[in-house]
């Protein structure tokens, strides 16, 4: 009945090794439960070992039922669950969504520590990636944002795997709603998930409707901008890596000659700093902030290399020092 679902699973498990243990994000929703299934189903018939793991966030009052619920879904696989609870910092800047989001992939990552998993599974469809291309193009988001989720990504050391990005989530729900008609048991309901007081809730709850009627086909759309904005952000990762190897990088701090980088074109500067602090695990500026780096090395450049810069950015800094362009800590 899934036979779609299991060639994608078992493709998007291929480069892993057979004995490699993997885990499904659980929260409970029908996607994560179709998910857990054909995992479940699927690595019965391997030696791979399986895990569910569950994030408690403490922001709903159903939170600890719906652990509860889980436990007993996963006793009826016979697939080991972990919890984890969270303490959400609201407190962040980030919003309720962004700030959950954020302790939820900081407990997975530990989780996948602790239990020396390979790869995390994720239930992300069709829907969900056009979703995403469509909040973060509201948002302002640049072409690598407009690239959305990817299918294979890391994030806090993990190895994620998305293997069903292209799919319908009717057909997600096919498999959690058999499985209820069977057993009885459903998955859980979260209200926040067409809440609109939540960007993503206020989408599908009032945006979605909309679109639906008069663009029935807007999924498809957005999904095809998110690959055709991740092949141009591929080519723009290899002219930055081009630039920046002319720009004599010195290996022993990646500082590079701030003379190279005043030769190249305005748009090219910007894309190789942005290159440039990405490869040295920097948090990426808004656009106002790259835009005063930016700006304060070209008039740097103008002003002589006998000038110091000093470009602070969280816990570290952008300094300039005879004619070359460094990354310190604080």
């Amino acid at each position: 009945m899934h036979s779609n679902l299991s060639a994608l699973l078992k493709t998007a498990l291929s480069a892993l090794a057979p004995q490699a243990p993997v885990a499904v994000a659980l929260s409970g929703g029908a996607d994560s439960v179709a998910l857990a299934l054909v995992a479940a189903e699927h690595c019965a018939s391997t030696p791979r070992p399986l895990y569910f793991f569950h994030v408690h966030h403490g922001l709903m009052s159903q939170a600890d039922g719906w652990v509860a619920h889980l436990q007993t879904f996963s006793q009826e696989l016979n697939i080991p669950l972990h919890v984890c609870h969270v303490q959400v910092d609201l407190a962040a800047g980030l919003g309720v969504e962004g700030a959950a989001r954020d302790a939820r992939y900081t407990a997975l990552a530990q989780l996948c520590l602790e239990h020396d998993v390979a790869a995390l599974l994720l239930a992300h469809h069709r829907q969900d990636q056009a979703e995403t291309v469509l909040l973060r193009l509201l948002r302002g988001t640049g072409v690598s944002g407009l690239a959305a989720m990817r299918a294979e990504a890391q994030r806090g050391g993990m190895r994620l795997l998305r293997p069903w990005l292209e799919v319908e989530r009717a057909e997600l729900l096919a498999v959690a709603q058999a499985y209820e008609q069977r057993t009885g048991w459903a998955a859980v309901q979260d209200p926040s998930n067409t809440d609109p007081k939540y960007a993503r809730g206020a989408l599908r709850s009032a945006l979605a409707p909309v679109l639906n009627t008069h663009w029935p086909a807007w999924c498809q759309t957005l999904v095809r901008h998110a690959k055709q904005a991740s092949e141009a952000n591929e080519v723009l990762a290899e002219v930055a890596a081009l630039d920046l190897a002319a720009m004599d990088v010195k290996p022993e701090d990646q500082s590079f000659s701030l003379l190279a980088w005043r030769s190249l074109s305005a748009a090219r500067q910007a894309l190789v700093v942005r290159y440039w602090l990405q490869k040295q695990g920097v948090a990426m500026p808004g656009e106002r902030r790259l835009a005063d780096l930016l700006r304060q090395l070209r008039q740097l450049h103008a002003l002589g290399h006998d000038r110091e810069l000093l470009w602070q950015h969280g816990s570290v800094a952008v300094r300039c020092k005879q004619g070359r362009v460094v990354l310190s800590s604080g």
